[in-house]
């Protein structure tokens, strides 16, 4: 089991601004509500670049590397996240929209070992988080139209 959420919404900041600010993942801290801390160790934020996150998941705190896997300056970007227990995929695409951007953000997981037994949990958990995710997401993204 692979549990994966897709959502879809438009902000009112224009998309390269949208891809930019997505693109520098250290902004999870500010987005996604999970992340406590996000550094780039490695690379200059390019495809290859990775990035030390910390997060919280179901009231545990984990570490998990993201590798840039593909950045398409204006329209889509691709994170990689491992750990011993864990692979995930962070797609972001980003579309120009007469309101500003519309991104669609598709998450996917896969778990190794005994963290296997925690896929049905994460998949009955995800709706919620992802609604979470998309409001703290839009109203960051809405706040780069004031800056």
């Amino acid at each position: 089991m692979r549990p994966s959420v897709t959502r879809t919404f438009i902000t009112k900041a224009a998309p390269e601004r949208v891809h930019d600010y997505l693109a520098d993942f250290t902004n999870a801290e500010e987005w996604d509500p999970g992340t406590k801390s996000c550094t780039l160790s490695n690379g200059d934020g390019g495809v290859g670049s990775t990035y030390r996150n910390v997060s919280v998941f179901l009231g545990r705190e984990t570490e998990i590397e993201y590798t840039v896997a593909e950045l398409e300056r204006p329209t889509r970007i691709h994170l990689v996240g491992r750990n011993e227990q864990f692979e995930g995929h962070d797609v972001l695409g980003v579309r120009a929209h007469a309101e500003g951007a519309e991104v669609t953000y598709h998450a996917e997981f896969a778990f190794r070992g005994a963290a296997r037994l925690a896929a049905p949990l994460v998949a009955a958990y995800l709706p919620r988080l992802a609604e979470k995710t998309i409001r703290q997401l839009r109203a960051s993204l809405d706040h780069l139209v004031e800056d």
